[in-house]
């Protein structure tokens, strides 16, 4: 009887969707926070344009920043480890294959089983660190380009969002019908932004929407009141 191909599918793209959370995120929320709180303060969409541009601009390279110096700290962290386990692989070999050992134990592995892996690690070091960086020390290789890609992602996405706030201020000259519907635009932002997001990692869609309008609506409140509070 013919067997149809078993086809795994896993989520890959967990650290981009995680910059694209952070970024979006924060350039939803804050720029509206901004705009809404100057809104009290002046009347006047050209004043209030301007100072969300700026404030975008600012805030997605600063974002960008913190997103390439974490990426390069995890990259750094990882060679660091690595040269480590490398050292003490040639320098105490015995010690690490008692390390290999506990971790298959933790499998249910026998010691019949284990002698042959343990054997067959130390004619291959190389294998023997990756097995180390990954199962005792839970690190994976990062990406090379992966600080750059996160901080033109996170970047991206702050501008991406915060234009969304903004952009009834660009259509329309009053301020008081203009904070009204970019109250709105956030809100519709948030949602299906919150949406996508479920699709693509796996959540369930229509909870992950509301999680992240309420997230992201708690947050543009508590940023608004403080706005005005101080204005």
């Amino acid at each position: 009887m013919p067997q149809t191909r078993h086809i795994e599918k896993h989520f890959t793209a967990s650290a981009s969707v995680r910059d694209i959370v952070i970024g979006m995120s924060d350039g939803l929320t804050v720029p509206f926070a901004l705009a809404a709180g100057l809104t009290g303060a002046v009347d006047s969409t050209a004043i209030i344009v301007t100072a969300g541009l700026a404030e975008i601009a600012a805030g997605s390279i600063a974002m960008g920043l913190g997103g390439y110096l974490a990426a390069r700290s995890d990259a750094e962290h990882y060679a660091s480890e690595r040269a480590r386990e490398t050292r003490e692989v040639a320098t105490m070999p015995a010690a690490e294959a008692s390390e290999v050992a506990d971790v298959f134990r933790g499998y249910g592995l026998a010691e019949p089983e284990i002698a042959p892996i343990l054997t067959a690690f130390r004619s291959r070091p190389e294998a023997w660190v990756d097995f180390m960086m990954r199962f005792e020390l839970g690190l994976e290789a990062p990406d090379p380009k992966r600080a750059l890609t996160s901080a033109l992602t996170i970047a991206g996405a702050y501008v991406a969002g915060g234009l969304v706030p903004l952009a009834p201020y660009m259509l329309v000259p009053n301020t008081r019908v203009a904070l009204p519907a970019s109250a709105g635009f956030t809100l519709a932002a948030l949602l299906a932004f919150g949406y996508v997001k479920g699709r693509f990692t796996g959540a369930h869609p229509a909870r992950s929407a509301l999680q992240t309008a309420l997230v992201g609506g708690l947050a543009a409140v508590a940023a608004f009141g403080l706005a005005k509070l101080l204005g």
